[in-house]
């Protein structure tokens, strides 16, 4: 069973609706901090569909945006790898970019960059089960895209809250968050499919596999719609799982061998786990004992390379990482502060001695005068 977390990207969610034919027409003719813009946008129009040809627009706007000193375009770029990272299963290299482009969008104070990245990194934390952690950034984003009144990325976050509040088994507000997501995109026309494969994983998990399917359908046909391959595959991956707890082994097997064939052109390998789990269940329940073994062992491999020890290893030497960097920000200020507080204080004691002197000064040229008046009658 996988949830539909919704990334944001460099130019938000709605970017997956843009005219495709345009940017790449935009893209002939852009130059400099427009260039940039528009091969970010690229990435995020092909990354539902082509993610290998997304990845190459992401690069290539980073390479340009560090070449130009574009420091907006080059926080999307990192943003933007982070994102295919985290679809390929590579969550230590996602995680990195990620931190990277938060401390960027916090130093040019882009409120939209940095409640984007957050929500980011938030979905691996909880993919690691570091459900305190990921609690913490999805309500800090949610927060700010309430703030800033970015709807469409409302909807990623309320609809990332709830799969969040479903894996702590808090089922009622889970579903509340799904559905709140679902008619918010409804009412701002911009229907996805996310909300209502996740509400289908909610049936799934309460035992409730009718309903569950049918769910998966509708979300099903939405992504298709709107040619939303990593959605499509969210889904063949949920409904191999359904059909193989529900016995039915033909179908689960089609479903997965589809998740498959998908999950490789799209190099979501973050999916395989999953896939081969389910997999083997499913020949065991078909007394292929021998297939079931074989695939039980590609899934501990996989399990490894996506949730092991040395990818949490890393993410939490990155965490120490932004942290000294968050430390060595706040030992600038406090120099920067304890600089002022100097300068004050010479300028105070520059001041008592410039105001001493002048007294001084003062004293004497009244001494000056009153000596020359005493004298001055003796002359005559």
């Amino acid at each position: 069973m996988k949830y539909s977390f919704l990334l944001c990207c460099a130019f938000g969610i709605g970017m997956a609706f843009a005219q495709t034919d345009s940017l790449e027409n935009s893209l002939a003719i852009s130059k400099g901090e427009l260039r940039v813009k528009t091969l970010n946008e690229l990435f995020r129009s092909y990354f539902n569909s082509n993610p290998v040809k997304a990845i190459g627009y992401a690069k290539q706007a980073l390479a340009l945006a560090i070449e130009i000193d574009d420091r907006k375009g080059m926080a999307a770029a990192y943003n933007n790898l982070g994102v295919a990272y985290k679809s390929q299963g590579a969550l230590d290299k996602s995680l990195e970019y990620y931190l990277r482009a938060l401390t960027i969008y916090d130093n040019i104070k882009n409120k939209d960059g940095i409640a984007t990245t957050k929500s980011n990194i938030a979905t691996i934390y909880s993919i690691k089960k570091d459900y305190g952690q990921a609690m913490k950034y999805f309500e800090e984003a949610n927060a700010s895209f309430t703030e800033l009144g970015e709807q469409e990325k409302i909807i990623g976050s309320m609809n990332n809250l709830g799969i969040l509040h479903s894996d702590l088994q808090l089922f009622e507000q889970a579903l509340k968050y799904f559905s709140q997501a679902s008619q918010l995109s409804e009412k701002i026309g911009k229907v996805t499919a996310d909300p209502l494969n996740n509400i289908g994983n909610l049936y799934f998990r309460q035992g409730n596999y009718q309903r569950a399917a049918t769910y998966y359908e509708k979300a099903m046909a939405l992504a298709r719609k709107d040619n939303d391959q990593n959605t499509v595959l969210y889904i063949f991956v949920n409904l191999g799982e359904l059909y193989t707890k529900a016995g039915q082994s033909t179908k689960a097997q089609a479903y997965l061998d589809s998740a498959t064939v998908l999950s490789e052109k799209l190099q979501a390998y973050v999916f395989e786990p999953t896939i081969l789990k389910s997999k083997a269940t499913n020949f065991a329940n078909q007394n292929k004992m021998k297939e079931a073994y074989e695939t039980m062992l590609r899934y501990d491999k996989a399990k490894e390379r996506v949730y092991g020890e040395e990818s949490t290893r890393k993410i939490a030497q990155m965490e120490i990482a932004l942290d000294l960097q968050e430390k060595e920000k706040e030992i600038e200020q406090l120099k920067a502060t304890d600089e002022i507080n100097t300068l004050e204080l010479k300028s105070t004691r520059m001041f008592v001695i410039v105001t001493v002197l002048g007294i001084i000064v003062m004293i004497g040229v009244v001494n000056f005068l009153y000596s020359r008046k005493k004298r001055s009658p003796n002359k005559q």
